[in-house]
């Protein structure tokens, strides 16, 4: 199979801005974009193929033909047509919402679907850009329902100044938001499910204020609290630098001036390269080749063996799989 593109899905926010359609040299006219969602196998939400030969197919109409050579055995033994990860763009003009997401049993339990643990890979940041990520200060499910009652659940929460190239690891459990000015890759588990604790008291065009999940959230928290939220890594130059490894996903990033050959031979999931900055030419074993730049992705069925990434001039890319 040849790697894949696919059409972005869109999402007008409350909060989003305007970063998405240029970075991805798009030819619409949408204001507050806040998310595109890149490669997505969420119910109603199925990303379409935009090359080659499967055009027009949603990404679960190609797993219900090739299956394991598509995603790899475990992968499909795993979550069967489901396909596992949700891959996004994320532009923030404004705070998004204090929230929180399920674990697997929880979610299963609750929405019949997969729990979201995701990570943050921060492209770019205004001056001053923030994030929240975890508690700062000890607390229990009484004084978070308080905290959140006086709308003071910011105070207990570590915020961080971030700026290109910071790495947030969020598994499911950890209260979070993006800050107003970040403009984030983040890549996650497939699901949709989202509790919102504290929305800043804003409203809609409507005057409506967004739902609430507070009693959802208190029984999902993480309560523990850590010194520091951060991924720390070493940047490196024509190297896969390995930023986050847990049980649903693997993800290395890479900054080439340089061609790199990548061994897939082992590996048993298919492999995703998300374009950051620069663009390159991709080209499997099988002689199929595709041109990727900045806000662009592409998935590379499982029984891809090897890659060449040939660089043109400078990129840089998220390399994730299962």
């Amino acid at each position: 199979m040849y790697p894949l593109k696919f059409k972005p899905i869109l999402k007008q926010t409350i909060w989003g801005g305007d970063r998405i359609i240029p970075f991805k040299h798009l030819n619409e006219n949408l204001p507050n974009v806040g998310e595109s969602w890149e490669i997505s196998g969420v119910p109603g939400n199925e990303s379409v193929v935009a090359n080659g030969e499967f055009r027009g197919k949603t990404l679960r109409e190609l797993i219900n033909i090739f299956r394991e050579e598509l995603v790899g055995e475990s992968v499909y033994k795993r979550f069967s047509t489901t396909f596992p990860l949700l891959i996004k763009f994320i532009d923030a003009r404004q705070d998004l919402s204090i929230q929180v997401h399920p674990d697997d049993e929880t979610a299963k339990k609750r929405h019949n679907s997969l729990g979201k643990t995701e990570m943050w890979y921060v492209m770019d940041a205004t001056e001053g850009a923030k994030l929240r990520s975890g508690f700062k200060t000890q607390i229990g499910p009484k004084e978070y329902k308080e905290l959140v009652h006086n709308s003071t659940i910011t105070d207990v929460l570590a915020e961080y100044e971030i700026k290109k190239g910071d790495v947030f690891f969020l598994p499911a459990g950890r209260v979070h938001s993006i800050g107003a000015g970040a403009f984030i890759a983040e890549i996650q588990e497939t699901s949709d499910i989202t509790y919102r604790i504290f929305d800043f008291d804003r409203k809609d065009a409507n005057g409506n204020t967004r739902e609430l999940h507070t009693e959802l959230a208190k029984d999902v928290i993480d309560y523990e609290v850590h010194d520091d939220y951060r991924t720390q890594y070493t940047p490196e130059m024509n190297e896969p630098v390995e930023l986050v490894a847990c049980p649903y996903f693997t993800t290395s990033v890479y900054d080439m001036t340089e061609t790199i050959n990548c061994d897939y031979t082992e590996l048993d999931s298919f492999v995703i390269y998300i374009c950051m900055e620069g663009s390159c030419t991709i080209t499997n074993n099988e002689g199929d080749s595709i041109e990727l730049q900045a806000g662009e992705s592409t998935l590379l069925a499982a029984t891809t063996q090897e890659v060449t990434i040939e660089p043109h001039d400078h990129v840089k890319l998220l390399e994730t799989y299962v």
